[in-house]
């Protein structure tokens, strides 16, 4: 009997909605999918909660349930790559029990505090420093107001005894049966708590949030050796050979590895990264810079930073017109809904639910609708709703090439959202320029299981990489530049409406 040549690679997709797992095969194609629903609890207004007992679990399920699908056994399977949502943060104990809720990205409980700090004057070295700017998104206020709230917490984060971590690394913990308390550095880069220069922990940072170094991960390279899985879980242990934060993930499953490349996800959020190359970019004024990855494989090219920018509410919008106001069955309406009118008959809406994220970091915004009259129908509001979200990824694009960014030619897309043909449009449309759908919608977990793969030998070379991964569809501009303008001077004025802080 021959050996088994194991040659697919099982993606952990952790992600705001839903928990989900995806094993490829050696052709970079997606033989079993499985997911579960991830379910968020707003006990106050501006919070965000998530159980992370039940991320863990949900994940695991997944992960057993896309091999049982995909009719392999563990031995099989190359290597394990882990993505997630990035700055939501976890707190557990050295048995492995969370102390509280996981506090999600998109809450807003620290925002006192970060206001607090930027009015002492801290935001430029910061900035300097993490590529970040001071907002309640990011991990460390969140990480300080759980060792706040818990008892002794801080005096049990110096000793050890706790520990506060991405998703990422609350997942290697669990998988590895707490073996493994590690972190990747492009999850590491969006706590505010890393230097991007030494991608490791800025004591300047954790002295400045009063996070103890002791609680946190190991920052390790996103390809690196992270455990392997405990046996029980999959039937053998699986070498965990990579973990990668959502968004660099879908950026490494586009293939965008050379410096002027980008691309958008479409998801809960809108997040646009652009790859700038192995030097720390200077991130214009509303954009962040962060960690791209960093790879240690053999042939591999080390670090890569990229820019970025983020939209706190975009897939977000879709589900707020579903169970807000109740004016879809389901999300998957909202193309036909919007497609049954030709533009949004004047409606504009700002989904500024949590605030507004880039280019304008104005936690305080509040949505609005503008344009309403006697004749809006829910079909304009569908059709606004989708509007949003490219317009919003404009403001992206225009903010970093005013920055001196170079000029996107074309802009990659993935996502659940992306496989809107309608939405794909209007961002072509919106943004004057083609948009190009990847072949595999689901880029943020191939992504990892790229990356993984790589490092487990599953494929040798960035070439190889390419030659198997594809795009699925292109989508032209097809308006005058003075209709694009119009709209655009449209949405500025409804985006100015939201605001608190005017200038």
């Amino acid at each position: 009997m021959s050996a088994i040549d194991p040659r697919h690679v099982l993606a952990l997709d952790q992600g705001t909605s839903s928990s989900r797992a995806i094993v490829f095969d050696d052709r970079a194609r997606p033989v079993a999918i499985a997911q579960y629903e991830v379910h968020s609890q707003f006990p106050h207004p501006g919070w965000v909660e998530q159980d992370a007992e039940a991320l863990w679990a949900g994940q695991v399920r997944a992960g057993q349930q896309a091999l049982a699908g995909a009719g392999l056994d563990a031995e099989e399977v190359a290597a394990v790559g882990i993505t997630n949502q990035r700055e939501t943060t976890v707190v557990w104990d050295g048995t492995g029990r969370p102390l509280a809720p996981a506090i999600v990205w998109q809450d807003r409980r620290t925002a006192e505090r970060c206001a607090a700090l930027r009015a002492g004057g801290v935001e430029p070295a910061v900035r300097a420093r993490t590529g970040l700017l001071l907002d309640p998104y990011f991990s460390a206020t969140k990480m300080a107001w759980l060792l706040e709230a818990l008892p002794d917490g801080r005096d049990r984060a110096e000793a050890g005894e706790l520990y506060l971590g991405t998703v990422d690394a609350w997942l290697a913990w669990r998988l590895t049966g707490g073996r493994t308390c590690a972190t990747d550095v492009s999850n590491a880069s969006r706590t505010l708590l890393l230097d991007l220069r030494t991608r490791a922990w800025s004591p300047e940072q954790l002295a400045l949030f009063g996070v103890p170094e002791a609680a946190l991960p190991e920052v390790r390279a996103s390809d690196a050796d992270f455990g392997t899985t405990e046996p029980e879980l999959f039937g053998v242990p699986i070498p965990i050979r990579a973990m990668v934060g959502d968004q660099q993930a879908a950026l490494f499953g586009q293939l965008c590895l050379a410096p002027g490349m980008a691309k958008n996800t479409y998801g809960t959020g809108c997040f646009l990264l652009e790859t700038t190359g192995v030097d720390v970019p200077a991130p214009p004024d509303g954009i962040l810079a962060t960690v791209a990855w960093e790879r240690r494989t053999a042939g591999a090219d080390g670090v890569a930073y990229a820019l970025e920018g983020s939209v706190f509410v975009a897939g977000a919008a879709i589900r707020w017109l579903r169970d807000g106001l109740g004016l879809l069955g389901s999300t998957a309406e909202v193309e036909e809904l919007a497609a049954s009118v030709p533009d949004s008959g004047g409606v504009v809406l700002v989904p500024a639910f949590a605030g507004l994220g880039a280019p304008y970091w104005d936690p305080d915004a509040r949505g609005t609708i503008t344009g309403l009259t006697a004749g809006t129908t829910r079909a304009h509001i569908a059709r606004a709703a989708l509007e949003a979200i490219a317009h919003q990824t404009c403001d992206l694009v225009e903010a970093l090439e005013a920055g001196g960014a170079p000029r996107l030619t074309k802009l990659r897309a993935d996502g659940g959202a992306a496989l809107n043909d309608l939405l794909l449009q209007l961002q072509a449309d919106l943004l004057g320029r083609p948009v190009e759908r990847a072949a595999v919608a689901e880029t943020t977990a191939l992504g990892a299981a790229l990356l993984a793969g790589r490092a487990a030998g599953v494929w040798t070379s960035d070439a190889e990489l390419a030659a198997i991964v594809g795009v699925g569809a292109r989508f032209e501009p097809r308006v005058t530049e003075s209709w694009r303008r119009a709209e655009r001077d449209r949405w500025a004025d409804a985006v100015a409406r939201t605001r608190s802080r005017r200038t």
